[in-house]
């Protein structure tokens, strides 16, 4: 399976939306609060060339934000993705 990793913060409603799509499918993620840790904003930025949250990565894949996700959900492709080993 692979690593669900989450930039995001709590008071963020996408990314309540995108936990609650994980958690739907039964996965769980490592979450990276950038507003507890700021300079990992930075490095958010960095990784993604975005500044808005969330972002997610499925192992090496940056996916985007919550709209992302849910478009590949929609699509079919998420469980695949979630399921793979990269």
């Amino acid at each position: 399976m692979a690593e669900v990793v989450m930039y995001a913060t709590s008071w963020c409603s996408f990314c309540t939306r995108a936990r609650q799509l994980l958690e739907q499918k039964g996965r769980s993620w490592r979450e990276i609060d950038v507003s507890e840790v700021p300079e990992r904003r930075s490095e958010m930025r960095e990784r993604s060339g975005r500044n808005s949250v969330p972002q997610i990565w499925i192992g090496e894949r940056h996916v985007g934000g919550f709209d992302e996700l849910l478009s590949l959900d929609r699509a079919g492709e998420l469980d695949a993705l979630l399921d793979s080993s990269t």
